[in-house]
């Protein structure tokens, strides 16, 4: 399906010229593997959708303003394949029937020794003016499109203080319409706003 969106073909330019698109990422070992969705909508604004986890003892990010997205499932053919997967299950955007895929970015993983060993690779997608999302699942708590450009702004970004094991600790995050985007997702939409600056 042919992109629509002038913006979106640039931005796929640019992701095609990153060493991290040329090749599915090797499997690190002692690492899960999983995958999430940088979904933008062609709007007169791009905007970029994230999902608010809802409160769980058992996750580990519970409550955290997060990309779509999960873990490897042995049924998934490739990591792309989870992203589209993941996204249709926790938003109800259907990746795969509506969605351009525009290329991936470099894969993270937590670098606290508390947190899972789990290695993410996010890609990133397109998606018409037209497309809706919904909190489809019970690990979702809220969805939100946030415009781009409030996004990429730099009076965006800031830092937080969270509580450690061994005591509080600041970390750089975005704080966008009373929300705090910190951790691995903020290190995910960091290197996405280095390569989608002035679309």
């Amino acid at each position: 399906m042919e992109i629509q969106d002038a913006r979106l073909r640039r931005l796929a330019d640019r992701l095609s010229s990153q060493p991290e698109h040329q090749s599915e990422p090797e499997p690190r070992a002692g690492y899960t593997e999983a995958a999430v969705s940088v979904i933008l909508r062609a709007s007169a604004e791009l905007e970029l959708l994230l999902i608010k986890r809802a409160e769980s003892e058992r996750d580990p990010w519970s409550g955290h303003v997060a990309l779509p997205g999960g873990r490897r499932d042995a049924r998934d053919a490739n990591l792309a394949q989870t992203a589209i997967r993941e996204t249709s299950e926790e938003t109800g955007v259907e990746l795969s029937s509506s969605g351009w895929p525009l290329g991936r970015l470099a894969q993270v993983a937590p670098s606290h020794p508390t947190l899972p060993r789990i290695a993410i690779t996010p890609y990133v997608f397109g998606v018409p003016a037209k497309i809706e999302a919904s909190a489809d699942s019970a690990e979702v708590d809220q969805v939100l499109w946030v415009p781009l450009p409030i996004l990429l702004d730099p009076k965006t970004r800031g830092t937080t203080t969270i509580p450690l094991p061994q005591g509080p600790a600041e970390f750089p995050c975005y704080r966008v319409d009373g929300h705090v985007i910190w951790g691995l997702t903020f290190r995910i939409l960091s290197d996405f706003g280095e390569l989608a600056g002035g679309l």
